[in-house]
């Protein structure tokens, strides 16, 4: 017969636990990205590159 102790992790709290990590790790990560791709965009307005803006702003589209 298996013993559970009140306070030892339970399965389901490993899985809840799990699931609220790497929610958290995507959102920080997909953060970084659309705060890189903002930095990219800030940096093509002062260099006028139009291609390159037209080609930020979708991929920040996309990710937003």
């Amino acid at each position: 017969m298996e013993k559970k102790l009140l306070n030892s992790p339970q399965h389901s709290d490993e899985n809840a636990d799990s699931s609220v990590a790497e929610m958290f790790l995507n959102y920080a990560l997909l953060e970084f990205k659309r705060a890189k791709v903002l930095k990219e965009i800030d940096q093509t307005l002062q260099d006028g590159n139009k291609e390159l803006f037209l080609k930020l702003t979708e991929e920040l589209k996309k990710i937003s």
